[in-house]
C-alpha cells in the first residue's frame, strides 16, 4: 500500500518535516548515574534520526522529586546538559529534528526516588494503585503527600529551567508531558485532583498548572516550539475523570489559542506499552479533538503505516508517532517507504538493561 500522506513534507513551527513518521517519545532508562545520558543513548537516538524526521526524546525529569523510573534522563541540573548535547548534535549529523519532552512523574514515584526518603509529591493524598521503578525492581509506589500552592509555583520554574537547560543542550523544541497519569495529568483530572485551592475544584483551576507550564517554557522558546502532550479518557497510572469530554476539549481550546507547534494526543486504547483490546480502536481522542483546535495534531496509540495513512487522509491528525515499531526498527521511515518487513519487538527489554533489545536491533540491509 501506498502512503502519500504519511511520507509527504509539513511544516511545524520553523522545522520543515520530510515525512510525517514521527518517533514517539519511549521510556527506555538506559541513563547513567546522576541522570546523565551516556554513549549508549547516543547511539540509540543516532540510529533512529533520518534526514528530515522528527524525533521525541524519552520523558525527561524536570526536578529532583520528579523520577518514578531509575535510569531515566533529566534535564534539573547542568551537568546533564552535555550527555543530551551530544544527543542532538548526533540527531543534527543525520538532519533530524529532536524535540525534548518535559515530566514530573508526581505519585508514580517511591520513597527511595526521593530527596532523603521522602514522600512523592502529587496534587492531593489520593490512594491509588501504582508501581515505580527502582534499584530494587518494579515495585508498589509509597504513599504520597499534597503539595502547596507555593510547591505548585516552584514546580512551574522547575519546567521553565528544564526548558532552559533544553535549549543550551541543542533541541529543536519542547513537548510538555501531561498525559500517562503523571504529575500534570494527576492535576487535570479530578479522581487525582481533590484540591480546593486556585489549582483545583473547576475544569479552569485544574488546568491552570498545564498552562502555566506551557506559558513558563514558551517564555524560552517562543510558542512555535512548544508542544503538549494528553491522553484524553487515558486511564494508565489508575486515572480517572468524571467528565473527561469536558475536560480534554477545554483544554484543547486553551492549548489552541496559544498557537503552538503541535498538540500531542495519545488514543484511550493504549494501556501502558500495550494495547486495551476492550477499548475503542478507533482513534476517538483525535476525532473528539480535532473539532476544538485548528493548529497540528499528532496522534498515537498503536497505529500501523495503513492506519497512520488513513487518520491523516481523514484530517483528524497531521503527524502520527510510532513507538514500539520504532524501538525494533530504526530504519522505520525507510521501511515503510519501501514495503519492507518490520522486525519483531521484544517487551522484555523495553526497560533498562543493556545495548539488547535497545541499539542492537538490525536495519533492513543488515537483516536481509
Amino acid at each position: 500500500m501506498n502512503h502519500p500522506t504519511l511520507l509527504s513534507t509539513i511544516q511545524i513551527g520553523p522545522h520543515a518535516l520530510a515525512h510525517r513518521v514521527v518517533m514517539a517519545p519511549l521510556t527506555r532508562m538506559r541513563s547513567e548515574p546522576g541522570d546523565v545520558p551516556g554513549a549508549l543513548m547516543a547511539e540509540y537516538y543516532s540510529q533512529r534520526a533520518t534526514d528530515g524526521g522528527l524525533i521525541i526524546s524519552e520523558a525527561t525529569v524536570v526536578s529532583t522529586t520528579g523520577n518514578g523510573y531509575l535510569g531515566s534522563p533529566g534535564l534539573y541540573n547542568d551537568a546533564q546538559i552535555p550527555g543530551w548535547k551530544v544527543i542532538t548534535e548526533a540527531v543534527h549529523a543525520k538532519g533530524g529534528k529532536i524535540f525534548l519532552q518535559l515530566f514530573h512523574a508526581g505519585r508514580q514515584s517511591h520513597s527511595d526516588m526521593q530527596p532523603n526518603g521522602a514522600q512523592p509529591v502529587a496534587p492531593s493524598a489520593v490512594e491509588y494503585d501504582g508501581v515505580a521503578y527502582t534499584a530494587s525492581g518494579w515495585v508498589p509506589s509509597t504513599p504520597h503527600r499534597a503539595l502547596s500552592e507555593a510547591e505548585v509555583a516552584a514546580l512551574v520554574e522547575d519546567f521553565r529551567s528544564a526548558a532552559q537547560r533544553g535549549l543550551a543542550a541543542g533541541f529543536d523544541g519542547v513537548e510538555i508531558h501531561g498525559a500517562n497519569g503523571y504529575l500534570i495529568d494527576q492535576f487535570l483530572q479530578d479522581g487525582s485532583n481533590h484540591r480546593t485551592d486556585a489549582y483545583g475544584g473547576s475544569i479552569a483551576k485544574r488546568a491552570r498548572f498545564l498552562l502555566d507550564i506551557t506559558h513558563a517554557v514558551i517564555s524560552v522558546w517562543g510558542n512555535e516550539r512548544v508542544a503538549v502532550r494528553l491522553g484524553p479518557s487515558g486511564n494508565f497510572g489508575d486515572m480517572k475523570d468524571s467528565n473527561p469530554e469536558a475536560l480534554f476539549v477545554y483544554v484543547a481550546e486553551q492549548l489552541a489559542s496559544l498557537k503552538l507547534a503541535y498538540l500531542h494526543l495519545i488514543e484511550p486504547r493504549v494501556l501502558g506499552n500495550s494495547i486495551d483490546e476492550s477499548k475503542d480502536q478507533n482513534p476517538v481522542a483525535a476525532q473528539l479533538i480535532r473539532r476544538h483546535y485548528a493548529g497540528l495534531i499528532m496522534a498515537a496509540g498503536g497505529f500501523t503505516a495503513e492506519s497512520a495513512e488513513q487518520i491523516l487522509q481523514a484530517g483528524d491528525a497531521d503527524l502520527v508517532a510510532f513507538g514500539r515499531d520504532f524501538i525494533a526498527n530504526p530504519d522505520l521511515p525507510e521501511r515503510i517507504r519501501h514495503g519492507r518487513s518490520l522486525n519483531a519487538y521484544d517487551r522484555d527489554t523495553f526497560y533498562g538493561g543493556t545495548e539488547v533489545g535497545f541499539t542492537d536491533y538490525p536495519f533492513y540491509q543488515e537483516s536481509a
